[in-house]
């Protein structure tokens, strides 16, 4: 019952890892020809280091240190540490656990995980690691990859490298993931990789150095197994909560192979949920003594020596890790051996094998997925619509709007309502519908405007073009889409904030943000075609951002450095954009100050876009000029295009990318309008594609 429970579970989680993983996994006989460059040898007290590079997949160079006992022995115990995200291989307890156990007797290879030490791209400084880990994070989520599919492939090759050697003991083949971000690819990695016989992740599967302690005696009822999102991909899996492949799953699924369950502080091992869960599937397979745990002391606020923080893996917790290696694969309990050698010493790229720039890869990837997309259908709409949802989630509206609240009254010559739509359980949607004081109750023509910041903010800065509108006969609605407006939870945008884990939760559960907010603005639609005032075939779309824009050619400044660069708000346009396509009603779209396409957030090392505007697989469906290019002949503005790094784009350049967009506008109807350059006022605009009047061509 628990392998047909677990197993299915496990193949999602392969799958949700991105093509890399779902295409290419190593039998647990089998391993993978590696190509291995070593740049130098250390030669120490017992031991003797290689440093090497090996390939992980064309054009992917990973550094490492292999630490080797001196002689070499002829059945060697193979060890294999993921680093956390504190630092890189060189880091000092890393180093001490190689040197340790290779004299000991085992072949300890320590990589460079993607973005750190050798492999890394960015510019140094404090915390710029994690910077880049976010940043790989969601564009790796564009081409239909994932950071951690990518570490669990690095770390796959590893072991087949290790394989490869002689003297290496099959049967003893352990994974070691270090605290803070190393034990979340170690535990995945063992689930998918029946080769590795034992392993050790820690912070992963059960409570975080976050989760209170000591646990309420009701925690097996409360606690949250699923986890929740950060800006720490490796640790809130897309499509988790979806396909039921939680951490503790994970961990579990590892069972009967040997297992030691690892807390970098102090842990209620009485209340732990996740320990009796693992307890009993062990005990299914009467393996309990493939079971072992280890724990640090002290809690994540508190100060050494009374908590035990470490980098990777402490001294502390390392005691009861030799013991159960002693007990399980006769490796002896070592004395801890230190001999510290420098970042430099254990450099592993040599200037012929320097790795390509980890940007180039992902442009080329990304480039590469989006052109070879082919709609092979005579309708093409109704294609584009199924390949979007399948990466936007759910966007059908789930309910009909309900009215919660509506007043009205009128103010300067506008009649305005204000009305509390509630689109789903416990979300609601405030919007403003404005009116023309004399519209005689006859059906008129609408346009929503949409934006990240709301309708305050697009109220105050647009003031001019939405009387425009209204004086020209046309509504105007306002709707806030949940997080946006007086519905946004906090301030701050950036990769550590509350938006960030909103969104990361999403996708756990298998949607995205930016498809729940289209099912909010489709819910808005839905209701105002129920409106006798609102004439529904003649409706607009306008998304806007307000956010300032970086100049062209900038300089990245470092987190904590200077002032901070400027992040785009694209979300209005998308919105815009992936509303008409769902839309037939839709007449006319304008979009302001939305990115000119996913392949740009590729084009450099740096971006600056939110979380939330982020679409898994995105570059596998397309790109945004093959939405755009889908709406032809319906009336379609540009204005102010940024790229990935929020930069003004050239008009030269849009047209560039959107070329075959163009084109489809010319072919499609002589008559349809698309205006990339501004010969006209916004507001003259919408009103003339909203009416018969641009029936003449323009």
């Amino acid at each position: 019952d628990w392998e047909q429970f677990c197993k299915p579970r496990i193949k999602a989680l392969r799958r949700s890892l991105g093509v890399l993983q779902d295409s290419d996994t190593p039998s647990s006989t089998q391993y993978m020809d590696v190509k291995v460059h070593v740049t130098r040898t250390i030669s120490g007290d017992g031991y003797h280091i290689e440093n090497l590079s090996y390939e992980s997949r064309e054009g992917v160079s990973v550094a490492a240190n292999l630490y080797l006992p001196s002689p070499l022995r002829k059945k060697m115990p193979a060890i294999v540490i993921i680093h956390s995200h504190h630092n890189p291989k060189t880091q000092g307890e890393l180093q001490d656990m190689g040197m340790t156990w290779a004299r000991n007797g085992c072949a300890v290879l320590v990589m460079d995980q993607l973005g750190y030490g050798d492999r890394r791209h960015h510019p140094p400084g404090p915390r710029q690691d994690y910077r880049f880990r976010y940043i790989n994070g969601i564009q790796l989520h564009l081409i239909g990859e994932s950071l951690m599919g990518c570490m669990v492939y690095d770390i796959m090759r590893g072991i087949d490298l290790l394989l490869s050697r002689p003297g290496i003991d099959e049967n003893k083949v352990i994974l070691i993931g270090a605290v803070a971000g190393g034990g979340d690819p170690a535990a995945v990695t063992a689930a998918i990789d029946t080769r590795i016989t034992c392993v050790i992740p820690f912070n992963f599967g059960g409570p975080q150095p976050e989760t209170p302690y000591p646990f309420p005696n009701d925690a097996e009822e409360t606690f949250n197994y699923m986890g929740s999102g950060s800006w720490e991909s490796t640790r809130n899996l897309r499509l988790s909560g979806r396909d039921g492949f939680l951490p503790w799953v994970i961990v579990a699924s590892i069972a009967p192979r040997r297992l030691i369950y690892s807390h970098e502080f102090s842990w209620d091992k009485v209340r732990d949920p996740v320990w009796k869960r693992l307890k009993q599937v062990f005990a299914w397979y009467d393996a309990s003594d493939n079971l072992a745990f280890t724990h640090g002391a002290g809690i994540l606020s508190g100060r050494p020596p009374q908590a035990t923080h470490c980098n990777n893996v402490g001294i502390a917790h390392c005691v009861a890790i030799h013991e159960a290696l002693q007990r399980w694969f006769d490796i002896p309990i070592p004395q801890e051996y230190q001999n510290r050698l420098s970042d430099e010493a254990l450099s592993c790229i040599a200037s012929e094998t320097q790795p390509r720039p980890t940007r180039r890869s992902f442009a080329e990837i990304g480039a590469s997925r989006a052109a070879s997309t082919e709609l092979m259908t005579c309708d093409k709409r109704l294609r584009l619509r199924e390949e979007w949802a399948k990466r936007l989630g759910d966007v059908e509206p789930r309910n009909a709007p309900e009215v919660r609240s509506h007043t009205s009254h009128e103010h300067n010559g506008i009649h305005v309502e204000k009305i509390t739509l509630v689109v789903e359980t416990h979300i609601v949607v405030p919007l403003l519908l404005l009116f023309p004081a004399q519209y005689n109750q006859k059906r008129i023509p609408v346009v929503i405007a949409l934006s990240q910041a709301g309708k305050e903010k697009f109220i105050s800065a647009r003031a001019d073009e939405l009387v425009g509108l209204l004086e020209n006969g046309v509504a105007v609605c306002l709707p806030d889409v949940r997080g946006t407006g007086e519905t946004n939870p906090a301030a701050s945008r950036e990769y550590g904030s509350e938006a960030t884990s909103i969104s990361a939760t999403e996708l756990m559960l298998g949607g995205t943000l930016l498809g729940a907010r289209l099912r909010d603005v489709r819910s808005v639609m839905r209701y105002l075609q129920t409106q006798t005032e609102i004439d529904a075939k003649q409706m607009a779309l306008w998304g806007d951002s307000f956010a300032p824009t970086n100049p062209p050619h900038f300089k990245d400044p470092l987190i904590g450095e200077g002032e901070s660069a400027h992040q785009s708000e694209p979300l209005g346009g998308l919105l815009a954009l992936f509303g008409a396509l769902y839309s037939d009603d839709v007449r006319a779209v304008a979009m302001r100050g939305m990115i000119a396409s996913y392949q740009s957030v590729l084009r450099d090392e740096f971006c600056y876009v939110p979380h939330d505007v982020i679409i898994p697989d995105a570059l596998v469906a397309g790109d945004l000029g093959d939405v755009v290019a889908i709406l032809a002949p319906r009336a379609l503005r540009f204005e102010a295009l940024v790229d990935g790094r929020n930069c003004p784009m050239e008009m030269s350049e849009v047209k560039d990318l959107f070329g075959p967009a163009l084109q489809a506008y010319r072919t499609s109807d002589e008559k349809s309008s698309f205006m990339p350059t501004l010969k006209q006022d916004l507001a003259a605009w919408f009103v003339e594609s909203l009416t018969d009047s641009h029936d003449s061509g323009s």
